[in-house]
């Protein structure tokens, strides 16, 4: 029987409940089926790229939608970014330090959001509905899932970290360098208004077995700030009795060009360590840097403004951290040794390790140092065109690492961000070669006035559209001319004149068709 109320009544006139149905249009958190422990692991492992989405199954409609609104807000920034930010240069600014910490501290409170979206999603789907063993299962589970989200958090945070300490190792915040530009003020140009930057670039061969460093590779890079056109100036190791200029404290010392050590003295890689072993001439330790810088922007009439020294056994490590090199080698050259008893890098297009591409750039075994100077000059092309960010990134804790122990400069860091800019323009940009070897130039009797004529040649054809540029056809100057800004011709001692000629036609040449880099 039943009253006009709805209500059942029972024998004895007991009264039963009435069966409550839900109301058209209830919001209240009913699951259609009952939740498994994998239907509880799939949504929350769901909710890790679709945030919202455990809470909407769970019935929790309004928490649900602002997760996934504000996800889709979130990757419709990051759309928006990387639509504005699709070149390598707009991404230089990460480098500065300001925007480095800003890295760090946006990676981990990600790393958190994302923690406790996993964690209140899983919440939200009610595990204590599960039987033991699957709350024990769902919990292990998503502790793992939680640490692999905000793994890659992590490794972000961390490589910034690493980048940041890294610059502050090889960068030092205060050169001890008067000539080095104090920061600029906000706004203005970092590089002074200058036109162009140049750098030395210095390989040594520091070893347990010798004292002191020995700069045997030394090239200047002459960067146009513009266009990130460059031209490599290759300097010999026994470059004879270069000048200083008056403003050098060497000039007083050999104002007729530097004789130390004659008559078989006086080369170009003796320079650094002979004002480091006086520094009562020098007015200060550790002057070896300034003396080259001097030496060598006298020699090209550039002002040097930068050097990076690197270790070159080191070199190796930065090779094989980026997987190795390709070069096109010319002929056999064998490496090891005295007598190239290691072995034979064979003719043809090789892929090196770093080992391989250190000995390659030095080898002297049936070669001279003219010779090593032009692969030394492919070795350098090869690496900047193949230390791709890809690569840097895949191996970036050995370059890091690498750098730390190998890398020595002037450069500021405030200059750090401005340089990535400028690397970032290079890499896309020409770049020519110009070396100072016989038969055009002889570094046992140089001719400091041509040797001027064709740097400034080359820096002008380096300016030309590629199908313009011309190659230098410099002679020597009359030995009557004379320039106040020109080291003097006269010479105390004659030294011998270098017999080794090379095959180097005069003028800068394009880096890719000397050394085949596609």
């Amino acid at each position: 029987m039943s009253n006009s109320d709805g209500a059942e009544t029972a024998p004895g006139d007991t009264k039963r409940r009435p069966i409550r149905r839900p109301r058209p249009g209830s919001s209240a958190p009913r699951f259609a089926k009952p939740l498994t422990t994998a239907s509880v692991l799939g949504w929350t492992a769901l909710s890790a790229i679709a945030p919202g989405a455990a809470h909407l199954r769970a019935g929790r409609r309004r928490a649900g939608l602002a997760l996934l609104s504000a996800y889709v807000v979130l990757l419709l920034a990051a759309l928006a970014f990387w639509l504005t930010h699709r070149n390598a240069e707009d991404y230089a600014s990460f480098a500065g330090d300001g925007k480095m910490v800003t890295v760090v501290v946006v990676a981990s409170v990600g790393a958190l959001v994302w923690f406790a979206v996993l964690v209140t999603s899983y919440i939200a789907l009610g595990p204590n509905r599960l039987n033991q063993p699957g709350q024990v299962l769902t919990g292990i589970m998503v502790g793992v899932l939680c640490v692999a989200v905000m793994s890659p958090f992590a490794l972000t945070a961390n490589y910034v970290l690493t980048l940041r300490d890294t610059i502050q190792k090889i960068f030092p915040s205060q050169p001890d360098d008067p000539e080095v530009p104090p920061p600029p003020k906000e706004g203005e140009d970092p590089w002074g208004g200058k036109d162009r930057v140049n750098f030395l670039l210095i390989g040594g061969d520091a070893a347990g077995n010798r004292t002191g460093v020995r700069t045997d590779s030394m090239n200047v890079a002459s960067v146009d700030l513009k266009t990130g056109n460059t031209v490599l100036f290759s300097l010999p190791r026994n470059l004879q009795h270069v000048r200083f200029p008056p403003s050098s404290p060497l000039h007083k010392q050999f104002p007729n060009g530097y004789m130390a050590e004659l008559p078989n003295g006086g080369l170009l890689n003796e320079v650094w360590q002979y004002a480091n072993d006086n520094p009562q001439l020098m007015g200060g330790k550790d002057k070896g840097p300034r003396a080259l810088m001097d030496a060598i922007g006298y020699t090209l009439n550039l002002k040097i403004d930068y050097y990076m020294l690197m270790n070159m056994y080191g070199f190796a490590d930065l090779v094989d951290a980026i997987g190795g090199l390709k070069i096109r080698v010319e002929q056999d050259v064998k490496w090891g040794g005295h007598y190239g008893t290691a072995g034979t890098i064979k003719a043809g297009y090789r892929k090196l390790s770093g080992e391989q591409a250190l000995w390659y750039g030095r080898s002297r075994v049936d070669s001279d140092d003219f010779s090593r100077m032009a692969r030394q000059r492919c070795v350098i092309g090869a690496f900047a065109q193949q230390a791709t960010p890809a690569k840097i990134l895949t191996n970036f804790s050995k370059i890091a690492g690498a750098a730390k122990r190998l890398a020595r400069t002037n450069i500021p860091q405030h200059l750090v961000q401005p340089l990535v800019e400028l690397a970032v323009k290079v890499k896309n940009a020409r770049i020519t070669s110009l070396q100072f070897v016989p038969p055009e130039f002889y570094s046992g009797r140089p001719d400091w006035m041509k040797i001027r004529q064709a740097a400034k040649k080359a820096l002008s054809d380096s300016m030309r559209p590629a199908g313009q540029a011309q190659t230098a056809n410099v002679t020597a100057s009359p030995s009557g001319t004379s320039s106040s800004a020109s080291p003097t011709r006269t010479q105390a001692a004659t030294p011998t004149q270098t017999p080794t000629r090379n095959s180097q036609k005069s003028g800068a040449k394009s880096l890719s068709e000397l050394c085949g880099l596609s």
